[in-house]
């Protein structure tokens, strides 16, 4: 009788860990039915629509993604369109997207300048010690892939895209990472963010 008490006892912390991992990391099908008004922007495959403002988003962190769309909600992050897709999300339809994002095979992108691309990977690899600039790998990886949650995914990115966040880190205008983009990318000039997003767009 012990042992049935035990093996009983076994299982049902057993399914509670189960239930709280699949609670934790989001429900793919969910995130799929959630975010089919999302493919206009970033495509049917998550790797990115017509426009290259629109980021890709098939591989990224499935809590990166979960964080930008409660930032978009509270306004700490500020996007006119991206406020309104998720003004009425919840925070479980924000991981259950996050996890169908992160669910899906990111498409290897390309830069299209060689040149500006090696310079680029300079400031990549080796940051800009002259002006206290960082190396990107440092926080997202010799191959761009991130450090999650905290430090996203950047190879194969949009280049067009990164140039407009890194932009918008070195203004000002976006604040929602705890200061480290902006205090990095404030340090940047204008022809090393292009040339570090083009990097990114070839990386993988």
């Amino acid at each position: 009788m012990k042992n049935l008490f035990s093996v009983a006892t076994a299982m049902s912390l057993w399914l509670v860990m189960i239930a709280s991992a699949q609670a934790a990391g989001g429900n793919v099908a969910a995130g799929q039915a959630k975010a089919a008004v999302c493919a206009g922007c970033h495509g049917a495959d998550g790797n990115g629509g017509a426009d290259p403002l629109w980021p890709k988003l098939a591989g990224q962190d499935a809590e990166y993604i979960a964080k930008q769309l409660g930032d978009f909600k509270s306004g700490a992050r500020k996007d006119p369109i991206m406020a309104g897709m998720a003004a009425a999300l919840s925070k479980t339809d924000m991981k259950n997207i996050g996890a169908y994002y992160e669910s899906l095979k990111a498409k290897p992108g390309a830069a299209r300048d060689a040149q500006l691309a090696k310079l680029g990977e300079k400031t990549y690899r080796g940051g800009n010690a002259k002006m206290g600039v960082s190396a990107c790998m440092s926080c997202h990886g010799p191959t761009g892939h991130g450090i999650p949650p905290r430090f996203p995914k950047v190879s194969g990115q949009n280049a067009a895209y990164t140039n407009r966040q890194l932009l918008a880190f070195k203004t000002g205008s976006r604040t929602n990472d705890g200061d480290i983009m902006t205090r990095i990318a404030f340090r940047m000039s204008e022809q090393e963010i292009k040339a570090v997003s083009e990097y990114m767009a070839g990386l993988h």
